[in-house]
């Protein structure tokens, strides 16, 4: 071998550890580990290694169209934007080793928004774009990931948080399944004329709960179950050879097969049934019942609701909230979403207060004037977990001041009864005062109506933070009427009030995710919170206090957060890749802190939402500091609105 060959070969060797050395590297990150090996070192092979000083530009939106895939190898990216109502930028987001950009810009073959500086110095990895094109046809990971951005990165991560409850609990299924696939079996129906004694004989051979009374075009006419037979039975004038349409209840409740099993249990929860048809094209084609549900699951939703809605006592209810604990356990293995399970917890909490109060006024009786139970903050928006406190009122009609004052003077000791049974089954009392045991807050519609209207035209900085918990406000128990007619005088009277709605921006802006220019997180530096950031209020407030913002701006009367993204990006108010990623990071945010929930009430400590960045693995830190990053892109969208 001459030396020129030497030098060849010795060249090769070196090349060919560099891709390997490459290649080790980035199996460590997504999507890059779930690609296949000859694709990934297709890229790496057609990869350029390029230096970046620190403060040095990499790209930005002068550049034109973007021609590169850049994947950090070594260092830090930040994404520098002008600030329209201050000199200089302020940084959008950071990208750190693994980490690549600018996805959205390459595959809509268009120029960057945001400047792409060195942080540091920084190596990238640079992937021209006609092998960035043909990766993304050779690759499928490769392809979902960069068409769904960090989605692909939650999926992973909700798929390893069911894996890690499965192994305690034991998943046999998701809740997200659909009720064609679970109404597998021809359903159990019969024509309305059919004898009561035949058709309990037919239940009783198919080992059925329920018949579903069908005319001649198999269109569900009724449902009889086995409570109704119970309720036959009691009664000593039953005539079993009565026709089952006089016995059936009318028009039962029914869903199509592509409705989901989460679906079904949250009607049977809210309607107090225990079977769901499921109908396509107006025929019978399934039932569902509570069993098929939630049978290989230690807790059963549907049972525990009504549990709930029947307890004797106070007591009972306070037992019952460590089945929703195992619920929630049960839940997550079952790979229900936070949002699902938080909209779980809320019913049943609804469910709760609704008893307490029935219990307060068997106990002391009917103070003789209806009444209205409020709630709100995240009880309002649905958004609760099982580490909640009390924030609610009453609402009630009056003609005048005099009226008003007499039917509290009748309601505020039922109302502190409440709020002290309440604390007793796990909901704390609220350490500011916001009950409804409260005076303030009982009061006539036309007493509400005055607060709000004094809330927006009088608001200040600091008052706006007390009183922005009573925008999210909803109904539990009684008459819904006068808390919607509030809520439609407040949007109202916000959407023609540019002055509030700024003073609203600027209180969205008081929170700050906790990510900093110069390392991942930003955490508290000493005390007991020593190196731990809060989850609620740092991650989950930004977007709270956004979409409830732009939600009352724009007329939006939904209260849920994610409800009120979803209205504003199909109102074209958000974009709806903005929408989609606001979507994303909150679900995450969520999940991390039900988790942590979870894991502190295993451990016997009391519920916090304070958690230290470092127990997490390296793919939930990631995705959780893009997670806070995608609030800070809320926040910068406000200001700029809002010129702050």
């Amino acid at each position: 071998m001459t030396q020129a060959d030497a030098f060849a070969q010795a060249g090769k060797q070196a090349v060919m550890q560099n891709i390997h050395g490459t290649m080790e590297l980035l199996q460590k990150y997504p999507p890059f580990n779930q690609m296949e090996t000859a694709h990934l070192a297709f890229m790496v092979e057609h990869c350029l290694l390029r230096f970046y000083a620190a403060g040095e530009s990499i790209i930005k939106p002068q550049d034109g169209p973007v021609e590169h895939f850049y994947i950090v190898k070594q260092g830090r990216v930040v994404g520098e934007r002008p600030h329209s109502a201050r000199r200089g930028t302020e940084t959008t987001f950071e990208i750190a080793s693994g980490e690549c950009f600018p996805l959205a810009a390459l595959l809509g073959e268009r120029a960057t928004r945001t400047e792409h500086l060195a942080g540091e110095d920084t190596f990238c990895l640079l992937l021209g774009k006609s092998a960035f094109v043909k990766l993304f046809a050779l690759s499928n990971p490769f392809r979902d990931f960069a068409l769904r951005g960090v989605s692909s990165l939650l999926d992973q991560v909700n798929q390893q948080v069911q894996l890690r409850a499965v192994e305690t609990l034991g998943a046999q299924y998701s809740l997200d399944t659909r009720l064609g696939e679970l109404a597998v079996r021809q359903p159990v129906a019969c024509p309305p004329g059919l004898p009561l004694r035949d058709a309990v004989r037919l239940m009783h051979e198919q080992q059925v709960g329920s018949i579903v009374i069908v005319g001649s075009d198999r269109r569900p006419l009724g449902i009889f179950t086995l409570r109704d037979l119970r309720r036959v039975i009691a009664d000593a004038s039953a005539d079993l050879s009565q026709p089952i349409r006089e016995l059936m209840t009318q028009a039962p409740f029914h869903l199509p097969p592509t409705s989901s099993a989460f679906d079904a249990a949250i009607a049977m929860t809210e309607r107090h049934i225990a079977h769901v048809c499921v109908v396509e094209n107006e025929r019978l084609v399934g039932v569902v019942s509570e069993r098929d549900l939630f049978s290989l699951q230690r807790v059963d939703l549907v049972h525990l609701a009504r549990t709930i809605r029947h307890a004797g006592r106070v007591e009972t209810l306070a037992a019952l909230r460590s089945e929703i604990q195992r619920l929630v356990d049960s839940m997550l293995a079952h790979g229900a979403s936070s949002t699902q399970i938080t909209h779980i917890i809320t019913l049943l909490n609804d469910h709760t207060v609704c008893r307490v109060i029935e219990l307060a006024l068997e106990k002391l009786g009917d103070p003789g004037v209806p009444f209205t139970w409020l709630c709100f903050g995240s009880e309002g928006r649905c958004e609760q977990t099982l580490h909640t406190d009390q924030d609610n009122g009453i609402l009630f009609e009056a003609r005048d001041a005099a009226e008003a004052a007499a039917i509290r003077g009748r309601l505020l000791p039922l109302a502190e009864h409440v709020n002290k049974a309440l604390a007793q089954c796990g909901f704390d009392l609220c350490k500011g005062g916001i009950m409804a045991g409260n005076p303030e807050l009982c009061l006539s519609r036309t007493e509400w109506s005055r607060r709000f209207a004094g809330f927006v035209r009088e608001a200040t900085p600091e008052s706006l933070l007390g009183s922005s918990i009573y925008f999210d406000l909803r109904a539990v128990w009684g008459p819904t009427e006068g808390c919607e007619a509030l809520h439609s005088e407040l949007l109202i009277q916000i959407a023609d009030n540019s002055l509030f709605q700024r003073l609203m921006a600027e209180n969205a802006l008081r929170q700050r995710p906790p990510v900093g220019r110069f390392r991942d997180f930003v955490v508290a530096r000493k005390g007991a919170e020593k190196d731990t950031l809060d989850l609620k209020v740092q991650g989950l407030t930004p977007f709270v206090d956004g979409a409830r913002l732009l939600a009352l701006a724009h007329g939006i009367d939904a209260c849920n957060t994610l409800d009120r993204l979803r209205v504003l990006v199909s109102r074209g108010v958000i974009d709806a890749q903005d929408g989609g990623a606001f979507e994303e990071a909150y679900h995450f945010i969520q999940l991390t802190r039900m988790q942590q929930h979870q894991l502190q009430a295993r451990q016997g400590l009391p519920y916090s939402n304070r958690l230290d960045p470092d127990s997490l693995n390296h793919l939930d830190r990631r995705i959780l500091r893009e997670s806070f990053r995608q609030a800070q892109r809320l926040q910068s969208s406000l200001a700029l609105r809002y010129q702050l």
